[in-house]
């Protein structure tokens, strides 16, 4: 990658490029559902404290919320994070949303029962320090869920995500724990309608795991 192509995916990826991306749109820019992934993993599990890292406009922290999770929501865009809180609200759910950069800012370890992240593409030393991050935040036995677009996402379009190779396999998501931690339950590619996309079918990179106990 050359430096122009660093700086303008620094850009891309940058808290002014995310607040702008939000703030082109008078309401939502997703649908404010939960990701399919989340409700098929998550569904069995006990409510505990729950973390969504890179949360957006909160479809999954209120859903979790709403199942009786105490649920912390944070983002890089205080856009999303006024757009998440506005949601919240008329469901009378209660969601503490915290306006941070969870690659940068140390989170609380050995603190949430689940910690989920979907959908935050990143380059492999940023991506390699946010999952670390996420990861030390799992308390023993409790659960970390990675949910990413597949690399077949590329195909036919030259999404940024894909010009830029952050498009990641179950396995490679799987590869930044270190097993001796982690018990890999789930690592898979599920299939799911993407609203952008005329509700066709895309692919995701699902990868459940449990921190070991001990």
């Amino acid at each position: 990658m050359t430096t122009n192509d660093q700086d303008e995916l620094a850009r891309l990826l940058s808290e002014e490029a995310w607040d702008e991306r939000y703030s082109e749109h008078s309401g939502a820019m997703w649908s404010g559902e939960p990701n399919p992934a989340l409700v098929a993993e998550v569904r069995g599990l006990p409510p505990g404290k729950a973390l969504d890292a890179g949360c957006g406009e909160g479809g999954d922290a209120i859903w979790l919320a709403q199942r009786g999770w105490e649920v912390t929501g944070v983002d890089l865009s205080s856009v999303a994070l006024d757009k998440a809180a506005a949601a919240a609200a008329p469901r009378g759910v209660q969601v503490t949303w915290q306006h941070l950069d969870p690659v940068a800012s140390p989170l609380p370890a050995a603190t949430y029962d689940l910690v989920t992240s979907s959908y935050v593409h990143l380059p492999e030393e940023q991506r390699r320090a946010l999952h670390a991050n996420l990861a030390q935040a799992v308390v023993p036995g409790g659960t970390l869920l990675l949910v990413q677009h597949h690399p077949s996402f590329a195909h036919g379009n030259d999404h940024p995500l894909a010009q830029y190779g952050l498009l990641l396999t179950p396995e490679q998501l799987a590869d930044d724990l270190d097993p001796e931690q982690w018990e890999v339950v789930v690592c898979a590619v599920r299939e799911r309608a993407h609203v952008h996309a005329g509700d066709h079918p895309v692919l995701d990179s699902v990868l459940r795991a449990r921190k070991r106990v001990g």
